[in-house]
């Protein structure tokens, strides 16, 4: 226990420090928005490229890998998406976005930080990765079919054209195209460069970690309790255990690899999932979902890292 708590403790310590530091104004709302950009334009970009970069492209694409982690968020959306629009009534919009609040994780501000501890270089392979399944594949699907459920929307068509738009802009999907075609290319990055390469990278875990708790300053969780029990239990339980199966019937030949995405897929939901909620008129169930997600995530990360460091690692 002493050992789980060595690794998640630190973790929801940082957290904590952002937090206070935004409550007490010692950091401004703005200053944290700004150090949540550095991460997600700059010291993220790089660290997924060095992964790239590093390893052979055999190890950093594994087939297996993407077909589990992409089927588990695939299934669990599907429930959630069927949870919300037969059981609890929800629209096709509502329905979308608390669907993709369940299988969408936090990749990089907390997946990333926690896996790294847990296992390593690995943690690296599985953000690239992680990341071409949330981008290509989890948020345009749920923006299709919210944008689908409003009836002033974009229309189907329109909505694949902005989704692309913004994937192209996408800092970490360029860095991804650049990191592969290095690799393909066989090209070598000189030492001085790859030098501040590592120096952002190394950056990425604790300043996300920060800018997490600085985002929770504010946000209401009360008078929803359904949808955060929904979400979060989809998110923080459904979600790691439907890529733990994902990955007994689609074996990936790293065991780290394999460890490394049921820990991603035990982070709460993306950071901007309120923003996300926004368009469609849904940022309070969002926000109330994010911060309930972020506070119990420390007791399901703890229960899945004793878990997957006994005999089924």
């Amino acid at each position: 226990m002493l050992q789980i708590l060595g690794i998640t403790a630190p973790i929801f310590l940082i957290i904590s420090i952002g937090f206070i530091a935004t409550r007490l104004q010692w950091i401004s709302r703005e200053q944290v928005a700004g150090m949540g950009r550095f991460v997600i334009s700059f010291a993220l970009p790089v660290l997924v490229f060095k992964a790239l970069v590093e390893r052979p492209l055999d190890e950093v694409f594994e087939r297996n890998y993407l077909l589990a982690y992409g089927l588990a968020s695939l299934l669990v959306f599907a429930l959630g998406f069927v949870v919300s629009r037969r059981l609890r009534g929800d629209g096709l919009s509502a329905s979308a976005i608390s669907a993709v609040g369940m299988s969408m994780s936090n990749s990089g501000f907390i997946g990333y930080p926690i896996a790294a501890l847990v296992v390593g270089e690995a943690a690296a392979v599985g953000l690239a990765m992680g990341v071409l399944i949330e981008n290509l594949l989890m948020l345009p699907l749920a923006f299709a079919l919210a944008e689908v459920g409003e009836s002033q929307g974009l229309g189907l068509r329109a909505t694949a054209v902005a989704t692309g738009k913004r994937l192209l802009s996408n800092p970490i999907i360029i860095a991804i195209c650049l990191g592969l075609l290095v690799a393909l290319l066989g090209l070598h990055v000189p030492a001085i460069p790859m030098r501040a390469v590592d120096m952002l990278a190394q950056s990425s875990a604790p300043v996300a970690l920060f800018v997490i708790g600085g985002s929770l300053v504010g946000m209401r969780v009360g008078g929803m309790v359904t949808d955060l029990l929904q979400i979060s239990l989809g998110k923080l339980v459904l979600h790691p255990l439907a890529v733990l199966l994902c990955f007994s019937f689609l074996p990936v030949s790293d065991p780290s690899l394999r460890v490394a995405g049921v820990l991603f897929a035990c982070a709460p939901m993306m950071s901007i999932y309120p923003i996300v909620g926004q368009r469609f008129g849904l940022q309070g169930r969002c926000a109330a979902a994010l911060v309930g997600a972020t506070l119990l995530s420390f007791v399901t990360y703890s229960l899945f890292i004793g878990w997957l460091a006994g005999p089924h690692l």
